[in-house]
């Protein structure tokens, strides 16, 4: 960013120094004086309030007239003698001398530059990018096309001349590879030259292959990855969120339903499946699961991530520099980044399941089955309201909030997981799965004779848990108490009995018979061999328990005088655990006796409150739980535990946001330096006085949020989205950072352009497609590439677009490239990621041996890149060192590298190895008659063109050469071809393995072509 600044300024200003720029001539604040303020004098003197040095803003007009402690205005309107700012960049005394001396000092040139700006009266300027685009008059006489009107008339003023339109074959291969990522094949090239450019480009906006080519643009800025990250980076399932991404773009999904569904599709009004999925999108941050994490830590580190994707991703801001103290550069506080971190602190870390389309249909039916029996019930008891009340008041257990036990000392026996204690009481054990845990209690007054555990549910486990095994179930091997008067003695450990569970599991026998679960029993007989397990099974397992035992003696702690510190009794809850538990809450209670026929704990939290109080499933257990207590209605439970028993397996599941219950709503604090412990004040949901106002009537959500980060008034959103289709397509965008349009990004030389194209995305209905459609169908998206000697001298970095961009595709792109020319490609759509193919030594060195890596063998070895297994560990090889980034962070532009990694990668990669034999097949299946037709025929498929008669004549030489080599047994076939055991080689009849070899020298030749991995 700093020298991309620099270079801006440096143009500007040289421009100047030259004598471009007139004396008469009015000096532009944005393209002159801006530049050289944001690098030299706002990092002291800017937004940041806590580093501002001598209380003096240069950002602000009105500050910068007042001036700062001096007492001096630093500038004095058409008065620069008088101006502090030109007397203190220009003095000899280093005392006074600014920047001082450490930093760099102002050229003479940006110092006349400053002067003559303060001579014309030193006007400022709003930054461009925080103030809404606007369309403005297109220039005369270019057309009605906006990207040609703005551009030509820019060439115009240069004094030059647009390039001529591409040859069909180029222009055909660019418009494939640009909207559907895949190289159009001898056939397409024909129907292209048949059907004409728009039809072409109409039928490709239609392909299935348009969405999963755009969605690498998206999976980069999501840092979407198929692994968590960190020390173990384990396998996640999150392509199900992936495969949304590609539906929605091929939908094309306006751009604001696509950002705000990602965002808070789950508070959406009738929110489905496909919404909850969509808030995957944040969810692709890395997950720390070292053992002894605080998780609090790391899920903050979670929530700066997500600041940072949505700064880059949609406002085009660096966000993140707000973390620790306001902006340097631009409008942006330290409250205001707390303000919007607010509107997405207050969630769950979720994790649900997912159904097809089918399993969909089939639950719906067994739900509206289940409510049909209820309703048939209701119908037939016209007193039922009155009987479920009463049904409800007699199993009502209501918690006693002082009898709940507060922890002192709370943490996993081998010190791995760090327990928490929440308002309720409950204990949440996140982090790293610990097996044993263990929580210190001071009992005070407590009294009881017995202990009652509830396993409860809770947002931030998978499924809502309670457990923390994939499905969210757990069992519990022992349960014990111990007890101490004081804590200077041995603890005791107290005997337990009478254990009772609202359910258990039958007994169920394991392996050899040692390993025994199921009956609450198995709690307190003492041995980790057996354990309560209460598994309902798929349609109800992911609800709360509870079980309670009983005090073989009372527990009644004993009160010394207040003289010897009052009662310091310690009660100790130890449990250990093969599945963990995720949350529990432990009560010290007067047990009675045990129940005679157990009820569903759902139920009796349900019986607990009030009826107006009751959750929509609470309600529905408390139904189900009083059908089941009646033997008149025996056959009617029945029926829906029946129905229950049908619930379908997942899919798969995804990991996504959902709000918290009200009553555990988290307050988000103001950060002393950005440290997640550090909290301040509280800091309300608020957005920045800056951008675009949020109305007053809307609630500060995060659904509102999201809306707002669209809004039609955004001076950002449209801009960013624009600007990274436009550099998709060209390599560069409008503006080159595409990450940051704050102060310090240099001003965009088609700013026009941009800012008429962002207004009428937003007026065609934020359509990503009609955006594409407009720019592929001007003339400047359509010129030749060659680059002429006027270009050369007068354009040669090419920011006037006097040429088309000649530039290498994108690692996926290539890898398609090869498997596409070759016959290979696989278009299955959708579906988990798959394994590609990895050197052993790179499996070796995981810290996790990835035991689930077993390259995909068939057809799924070659599907499209977007669906390749990433690890972000372990990034592929192949497409790292062709620049494809490994999803630790929003990536929103790929740097280009040139090194001999790339070349030896496209050589010897077993893909490109495979590719290139298959090409080789692939010709002498087809069996032209001649050497020279096939050249011919595997040229084009590689480059979409003929070869040049030179190009053939030296291509049909090496042929001869290798044949002659291979002949005299100088050359290995098998080497060439790249047999392994798992794949054996079919040449197909008449030839035999040498004419596979030789053509495979020329397939591996014309795949690694420039021509072939670059778009001119």
């Amino acid at each position: 960013m700093r020298l991309t600044s620099m270079l801006w300024g440096a143009i500007s200003l040289s421009a100047y120094g030259c004598g471009l720029l007139r004396a008469d001539e009015e000096v532009d604040f944005q393209r002159d004086v801006l530049p050289i303020l944001s690098e030299h004098c706002t990092l002291c003197h800017g937004v940041d309030a806590s580093s501002r040095q001598g209380s003096l803003r240069l950002d602000q007009r009105e500050s910068a007239l007042q001036g700062g402690d001096s007492g001096e205005p630093a500038i004095v309107p058409k008065d620069p003698d008088q101006s502090e700012l030109l007397r203190r960049i220009t003095s000899s005394d280093l005392a006074v001398r600014m920047p001082p001396p450490e930093h760099e000092a102002l050229t003479p040139e940006q110092i006349a530059l400053l002067r003559h700006w303060i001579e014309q009266g030193a006007a400022y300027a709003e930054h461009w990018a925080f103030v809404p685009p606007e369309k403005r008059p297109l220039p005369e006489g270019f057309g009605e096309h906006p990207v040609d009107a703005f551009v030509f008339s820019k060439l115009r003023d240069m004094g030059m001349t647009p390039s001529p339109r591409a040859p069909d074959e180029r222009l055909c291969r660019r418009l494939y590879l640009d909207v559907i990522g895949l190289p159009p094949s001898p056939d397409e090239l024909r129907a292209f030259a048949r059907d004409g450019y728009e039809k072409t480009l109409e039928r490709l906006l239609a392909s299935p292959l348009y969405g999963e080519r755009w969605a690498r643009v998206w999976l980069d800025v999501a840092r979407y990855s198929d692994t968590n990250g960190y020390e173990k980076d384990l396998k996640r399932e999150q392509w199900i969120w992936r495969d949304w991404v590609i539906r929605a773009l091929n939908r094309d999904k306006p751009y604001d339903e696509f950002i705000i569904e990602q965002i808070a599709g789950d508070l959406l009004p009738n929110a489905g499946q496909e919404e909850i999925i969509a808030t995957g999108f944040l969810r692709n941050s890395m997950i720390n699961e070292e053992g002894a994490i605080v998780p609090e830590q790391f899920r903050m580190v979670e929530m700066f991530d997500r600041m940072d994707c949505i700064g880059k991703a949609i406002l085009g801001l660096t966000t993140q520099c707000a973390q620790c103290h306001s902006h340097k550069f631009d409008p942006l506080t330290q409250d205001e980044y707390y303000g919007l971190f607010a509107f997405l602190n207050d969630t769950y870390e979720s994790q649900s399941w997912v159904f097809t389309a089918e399993q969909q249909r089939s639950l719906d039916a067994i739900r509206d089955a289940i409510e049909h029996v209820r309703n048939r019930v209701k119908a037939n008891a016209p007193n039922w309201r009155t009987d479920l009340e009463a049904f409800a008041t007699s199993i009502a257990d209501p918690i006693d909030n002082d009898r709940i036990l507060r922890f002192e000392q709370m943490e996993a026996v081998s010190g791995l997981n760090h327990p928490v204690q929440e308002e309720d009481g409950s204990v949440l054990m996140l982090g790293h799965t610990s097996n044993d845990i263990f929580l210190v209690a001071k009992p005070s007054t407590y009294s009881g004779t017995g202990l009652r555990m509830e396993i409860l549910t809770h947002g931030d486990l998978p499924f809502r848990g309670p457990g923390r095994s994939s499905v969210g179930g757990w069992d519990i091997n022992e349960l014990e108490v111990l007890y101490r008067e004081h804590p200077s003695e041995e603890w005791k450990k107290l005997a337990l009995c009478n254990p009772t569970a609202d359910f258990s599991e039958p007994e169920n026998v394991h392996g050899d018979g040692k390993r025994r679960t199921g009956p609450v029993a198995f709690l307190i007989d003492g041995t980790d061999d057996t354990a309560w397990q209460a598994d309902r099974g798929l349609g109800n397992r992911n609800q709360p328990s509870v079980a309670v035992v009983q005090f073989a003696e009372p527990l009644r702690p004993s009160e010394p005088a207040e003289a010897s510190g009052g009662n310091q009794s310690q009660l100790k809850i130890v449990f250990r655990m093969t599945d963990m538990v995720g949350c529990a809450r432990f009560s010290l209670v007067e047990v009675e006796s045990p129940r005679a026929s157990p009820v569903d704990y759902q139920a009796i939290l349900a019986a607990n409150n009030s009826e107006h109080a009751r959750t929509q499933v609470q309600s529905e257990a408390l139904f189900d739980a009083f059908l089941a207590s009646r033997p008149e209605w025996k056959s009617e439970a029945d029926e829906i535990r029946s129905l229950r028993e049908q619930y379908p397996q997942p899919l798969t599941s995804v990991l996504h946001l959902a709000k918290r219950d009200a009553s555990k709503s988290r307050v988000t604090y103001w950060l002393d330096r950005g440290e997640w412990n550090q909290p301040q004040h509280a800091v309300e949901p608020h957005v920045p006085a800056s951008l675009n106002p949020m109305p007053a009537a809307w609630p500060r959500d995060r659904l509102s949020f999201a809306r707002w980060l669209v809004s039609d008034q955004s001076p950002l959103a449209a801009r960013v989205a624009v600007n990274r289709v436009w550099q998709s397509l060209f390599g560069v965008g409008l503006v080159e950072t595409s990450e940051d349009f704050g102060t310090r990004a240099p001003l965009p030389l088609h700013q026009e352009l941009l800012d008429w194209l962002a207004t009428d995305f937003m007026e065609n209905g934020w359509s990503q497609k009609e955006l594409i459609r407009k720019i592929m169908t001007s003339q400047v998206y359509q010129q030749d590439s060659v680059l002429t000697s006027e270009a050369k001298e007068r354009d040669p970095q090419n920011r006037y677009l006097s040429r088309f961009p000649r530039h290498r595709v994108d690692a996926e792109v290539i890898r398609d490239i090869a498997l596409s020319a070759s016959g290979l490609i696989s278009i299955h759509a959708g579906g988990p990621s798959v394994i590609p193919p990895v050197p052993q030594n790179i499996l070796d060195y995981n810290y996790t041996y990835p035991s689930y890596w077993k390259p995909a063998t068939g057809p799924d070895r070659y599907r499209r890149s977007v669906y390749i297994f990433r690890k972000r560990s372990m990034p592929d090889p192949v497409l790292s060192t062709l620049d494809s980034p490994n999803g630790d962070a929003a990536c929103t532009r790929r740097l280009r590298s040139n090194t001999p990694l790339a070349a030896l990668t496209t050589l010897n990669e077993p893909v490109f190895v495979e590719a290139a034999r298959a090409l080789a097949m692939r010709v002498l299946k087809e069996s032209p008659p001649t050497d020279e037709d096939r050249v011919r025929v595997m040229f084009q498929l590689c480059t979409n063109r003929e070869p040049l008669p030179e190009q053939l004549s030296l291509l049909l030489e090496r042929i001869e050469q290798w044949k002659s080599r291979i002949h005299a047994t100088t050359l290995d076939c098998r080497a060439i071809l790249g047999e392994t055991p798992e794949q054996a080689i079919s040449v197909p009849e008449p030839y035999c393995e040498e004419d596979a070899a030789v053509w495979t020298l020329l397939a591996r030749v014309l795949l690694n072509l420039d021509e072939t991995i670059v778009k001119s």
